[in-house]
């Protein structure tokens, strides 16, 4: 038979399942566009590349599926590269394809010419740029397996103009592997005969703790994973922490759950780390945010790692036992190990239980719904009145349930700043991926495009993206793109007139000299919201906001809510630089 390389590629997503991409088209990619509009996958039509990568993101972060961007070359690419970077950073599987210049054009510095493949290589989980028809057929599939397989990631795949158009003979459609290939088949994997030996290792190491403490990351933020972290925790109690990735492993209501650690992280979970005689580290890296002054970071503790990523083990810090799996595969054998032992030693059981009540004493007496609001001498007087960020996000599940939706109904993004992190300490995040914010790239505009994916993978939720009048201005074509889908989607700004953790960092390390993070003319958002057909409200003035947000049956889905806060506001704890966690300026 005979097709061309764009009837190739588009046969071969539609083989892989995929039925929504994202992007814009250019020269380069137009070809790929015209075998689009005889296919049955939905293309969303985005305003800017970055946001169809972002996109992409909120549907892979919610599903665990990967989902695929489109862009062209040169500046059509190279916008879409922060969110694939972003993914990078965050282990997200998408595929990102991108046209290129024909092949005799390349290296000719031709119109809209760049090295995509280059540029993407240190951003990528793998990237690859085709040179014949015949690549396509690995290419694709392995794309797929490549993101998913190990360590998930970004997949880029540059395709030159030429190739899309000329029709290629072969004989036969690839076979799709589904499901994909198990994690055994990853590279450096513990082998099934060390697991158990180590397992052991690890549960005699529980048995015997007195402080321990559970570590969770992106890696448990899974269903899966968050089952069998659970069913481990019926067993054996201890204090819960979290990343900024992990939240929603643990359920934010149960009673031993402290939330984030590191620079803006509860106290107890400081604290708890801080005094730990162990530290199961599960799905996590030891990033700097978490661990600040790393020597100063769980100094009592001896740790057992447990990652998908034979890289991340010993890195910052030692492990005196390590386990190279995904945590859904290893805490049910862990946990069945643990309980035999539990049962022949009860000794350390009641020291155990008095160190998570301990914790959790901490945790009630210092983590407030104040913490870092100013007093009368700081605030600002020209934002009098203006509402509490911590109660206001606190409170939006029980909102959304009187305005009709189901707390369980709710998914939530965030942008990147002082509201990301409110929602990160505030938000009652229950389960795994209903939290999507961008943790290790830490990239503004983030928060709305990924709004929209995790509203198209997930059109009976309603999606919540809280941004700031910083973050916001980053990606607000998008709010076209939220009109033209019409997608259930409350869209929630804390307006301060300033680059709020920016701001804030200036006010406690440069001495309050604020450089270029005030904004001195600010754009009526409200009105923007409204001239892309989007409702917008007004929290202050409007009591009755969240009956319109929230209400399931209103035509209208998307909705713009704007809520003024106080430019004095902190986010606290904070840690500065080169300070133990557990020294944290708290007031």
């Amino acid at each position: 038979m005979k097709k061309t390389g764009a009837e190739i590629i588009v046969k071969l997503l539609e083989m892989h399942g995929v039925e929504t991409v994202a992007g814009i088209p250019g020269g380069s990619i137009l070809p790929l566009y015209d075998e689009l509009t005889r296919s049955k996958i939905h293309h969303v039509l985005v305003r800017q590349e970055q946001a169809g990568g972002f996109i992409a993101q909120g549907m892979t972060r919610t599903t665990g599926i990967p989902a695929v961007c489109l862009a062209t070359s040169g500046p059509g690419a190279m916008n879409l590269l922060t969110s694939v970077a972003d993914a990078r950073c965050d282990s997200i599987p998408i595929i990102a394809i991108t046209g290129q210049v024909n092949t005799n054009l390349i290296g000719t510095d031709a119109f809209q010419e760049a090295d995509t493949f280059g540029l993407s290589f240190p951003i990528t989980k793998h990237s690859v740029m085709i040179k014949n028809h015949s690549e396509l057929f690995t290419a694709i599939p392995q794309a797929f397996e490549i993101a998913m397989n190990g360590r998930p990631g970004p997949v880029l795949i540059d395709v030159p103009r030429n190739i899309q158009l000329t029709e290629y003979e072969f004989e036969a459609w690839p076979e799709i592997k589904k499901p994909l290939p198990e994690e055994k088949a990853v590279r450096f994997h513990t082998k099934a005969d060390a697991m158990k030996t180590i397992i052991d290792q690890a549960a005699d190491m529980l048995a015997k703790a007195k402080k321990p403490v559970l570590y969770l990351g992106g890696g448990c933020n899974s269903p899966e994973a968050a089952k069998a972290l659970r069913d481990f925790k019926k067993l054996y109690r201890l204090p819960v922490v979290t990343s900024l990735m992990g939240l929603g492993a643990i359920p934010y209501s149960d009673p031993d759950f402290n939330g984030m650690v590191g620079m803006h992280g509860r106290y107890s979970a400081n604290v708890a780390m801080n005094e730990s005689d162990l530290v199961l580290a599960a799905g996590v890296r030891f990033d700097d945010r978490a661990t600040g002054v790393v020597s100063k970071f769980c100094p009592n503790a001896k740790i057992i790692h447990i990652d998908i990523d034979a890289a991340e083990i010993n890195k910052i810090l030692p492990a005196s036992a390590s386990i190279v799996a995904k945590v859904e595969s290893v805490f049910p054998i862990l946990t069945k190990s643990l309980e035999k032992l539990l049962k022949s030693e009860n000794e350390g059981n009641e020291e155990r239980k008095s160190w998570a009540e301990h914790i959790q004493t901490v945790n009630r007496e210092t983590f407030t719904q104040t913490c870092g609001t100013p007093d009368e001498k700081e605030k600002n007087k020209a934002f009098s009145g203006s509402a509490n960020p911590r109660t206001f996000i606190a409170s939006i599940p029980e909102l959304a349930e009187k305005a009709g939706t189901k707390k369980s109904d709710l998914i939530v993004t965030t942008d990147v700043g002082q509201h990301q992190m409110f929602a990160a300490q505030y938000y009652p995040v229950e389960e795994p991926r209903t939290f999507l914010t961008s943790g290790s790239l830490g990239t503004m505009g983030f928060g709305l495009p990924v709004a929209l994916g995790a509203a198209l993978a997930n059109p009976k939720k309603r999606v919540i993206c809280f941004s700031g009048d910083g973050s916001i201005m980053m990606n607000i074509q998008e709010l076209a793109t939220l009109a033209e889908n019409n997608l259930p989607v409350t869209v929630i700004v804390f307006e301060n007139g300033t680059l709020g953790m920016v701001y804030q960092q200036q006010k406690f390390l440069f001495d309050k000299t604020y450089s270029a993070s005030e904004f001195m003319a600010s754009p009526d958002l409200l009105k923007i919201a409204e001239g892309f057909g989007i409702e917008a409200l007004d929290a202050d003035k409007d009591a009755d906001w969240y009956k319109k947000a929230f209400d399931p049956k209103r035509a209208n889905k998307p909705c713009f809510v704007r809520v003024r806060i106080d430019p004095e506001e902190n986010v606290l704890p904070f840690v500065p630089g080169g300070k133990a966690n557990i020294d944290s300026i708290r007031d």
